[in-house]
């Protein structure tokens, strides 16, 4: 690609806050260090205004659902606010319109629970965090749960509870620029990867 690729992180009320700041920070650093411009990451939410994260931590989106640039690559973290936007049509639908025009739809721990909502999981494999597998198995009898730390269907990627999501942004680095960006990127973050993130 001849210029970075989009990446939206949805965010919403009761987000868990390393599911989308674990993987905003990877990919917001990749490349860095070597000047290059490798991903162009963004925040969005259902409409503007501040939006409350896990132990109120107050966020401002940089987009609305209805402004957002059309992002490449679509993220959906989870969180206890998931458990109520699972049932948001509104957001739903978004989801829907946006992944089918993206490269790729990643989810890291209950986000999976929207996609599984959204019809986007239909004969994939996912994860979610090990505490939802059932409700995930509800959600999407047409899926196969696996209790993995990551589960990659080539353009749906899924990883487990909160801190896989570290991982799997990894992951997305190597399969898009090589896994010496990746272990670049690690280094400077001295994070342990990779941890095996295909196991649980």
């Amino acid at each position: 690609m001849d210029r970075p690729y989009r990446l939206a992180i949805l965010i919403f009320d009761e987000v868990e806050v390393l599911d989308f700041c674990g993987p905003f920070e990877v990919f917001s650093v990749a490349g860095k260090r070597e000047k290059l411009d490798l991903f162009d990451v963004y925040t969005v939410a259902e409409a503007s205004g501040q939006i409350y994260a896990r132990n109120k931590l107050s966020i401002n989106p940089a987009y609305t659902i209805n402004n957002c640039p059309k992002p490449d690559i679509l993220l959906v973290p989870g969180g206890f606010g998931t458990r109520r936007e699972m049932n948001n049509e509104v957001l739903l639908s978004w989801i829907r319109e946006t992944a089918a025009k993206a490269q790729l739809l990643l989810s890291v721990c209950t986000g999976a629970l929207m996609l599984a909502r959204a019809g986007l999981l239909e004969g994939l494999t996912a994860t979610t965090h090990k505490d939802a597998l059932d409700l995930l198995e509800e959600v999407a009898p047409n899926t196969t749960v696996v209790r993995q730390r990551m589960a990659d269907n080539g353009d749906v990627v899924l990883s487990a509870g909160i801190s896989a999501g570290i991982d799997m942004s990894f992951h997305i680095v190597q399969r898009l620029y090589g896994k010496e960006m990746a272990e670049k990127t690690a280094y400077y973050m001295e994070y342990d990867w990779p941890r095996g993130a295909l196991a649980e």
